[in-house]
């Protein structure tokens, strides 16, 4: 059994943070407060007014890309063996077999549905539908599409790449909107606090599943989980600019301003704080759903 203490929370965390990083809404993070239950800060989210219908909903997802940002979330998996202490050759067929099956997208984009139908009202459905049914948004949503699914490794190295020539080009114009897009869907400022929930989250499920043990309480994990996040906020929002930097590289400065500025939306606004609570606690429930179904399995064992 692994035993797990704060410095391997930090050893090991660096890693899964930025892997979970890479996986988030936009390409940003935002929205789960600590210590607070997604499903709660839901619930008070809910507004006044008609609640979208679920055949509305199926209809937003797929207007939007959300259906396909939610599927990316299975692209998260793989970053939990690293999380546990337990990459390479640790029990990774059983991990492989039980993430395809817990991480299934037909069931994260029902779990979705089934959310945004009790929280989200058709007034601020229709301000999201609006945009992103526009010529301009149904380009945006194809290229956040494909960037949602690309290969992690490669994207980084273009993003890196893509951020060095605007800046060695001095277009700071475009810089200052690449920026103001990020800050627009992560308004709270609050991405680190959203993914030590997740992983503190799994950490504990995967403790009380068996897997590890930890030499510290479970008030001191999350404060290493998110002394390491703090740490890194400031790589973190330098990588979320280069991910931005190239998946809009194809588009005009002129039109991420008008982009940013739909954004800024107050409707837009809400739209993007219950899809991101949405995703990541989605994201936090499939990885407690598959450290549950770790109980029994050793980490060298297979199924």
């Amino acid at each position: 059994m692994k035993t797990y203490t704060a410095a391997v929370a930090r050893s090991k965390g660096a890693g899964a943070h930025a892997a979970l990083a890479q996986t988030g809404l936009r390409g940003a993070m935002t929205a789960l407060t600590m210590g607070l239950s997604a499903l709660v800060l839901l619930a008070a989210m809910a507004l006044p007014g008609r609640a979208a219908s679920r055949e509305e909903l199926e209809n937003f997802l797929q207007i939007t890309g959300f259906d396909v940002a939610l599927e990316s979330i299975k692209l998260s998996a793989a970053g939990g063996p690293q999380m546990l202490g337990l990459e390479g050759s640790d029990f990774a067929t059983t991990w492989t077999i039980l993430t395809k099956d817990v991480f299934d997208v037909k069931t994260m984009q029902d779990m979705g549905i089934d959310i945004l139908e009790g929280t989200i009202k058709e007034d601020d459905l229709k301000v999201a539908q609006g945009f992103y049914g526009s010529d301009l948004g149904k380009r945006l949503v194809e290229t956040e599409n494909t960037s949602h699914m690309a290969e992690r490794d490669d994207r980084a190295e273009n993003a890196a790449a893509e951020l060095d020539r605007i800046l060695n080009e001095g277009e700071t114009d475009r810089i200052a909107e690449l920026d103001r897009l990020n800050r627009a869907v992560d308004s709270s400022d609050n991405s680190e606090k959203a993914i030590v929930e997740i992983q503190f989250r799994f950490l504990t499920a995967a403790r009380d599943a068996g897997v590890i043990e930890f030499k510290v309480d479970d008030e001191a994990l999350k404060q290493s989980l998110l002394t390491q996040a703090e740490a890194m906020r400031d790589a973190n929002k330098a990588q979320a600019l280069a991910n931005s930097a190239y998946t809009y590289r194809d588009f005009t400065t002129e039109e991420l301003a008008t982009y940013a500025k739909a954004l800024e939306d107050p409707g837009m606004q809400r739209v993007y704080d219950l899809m991101n609570a949405v995703q990541y606690e989605i994201m936090a429930n499939r990885f407690e759903a598959v450290a549950a179904r770790l109980h029994g399995i050793q980490p060298a064992q297979d199924l």
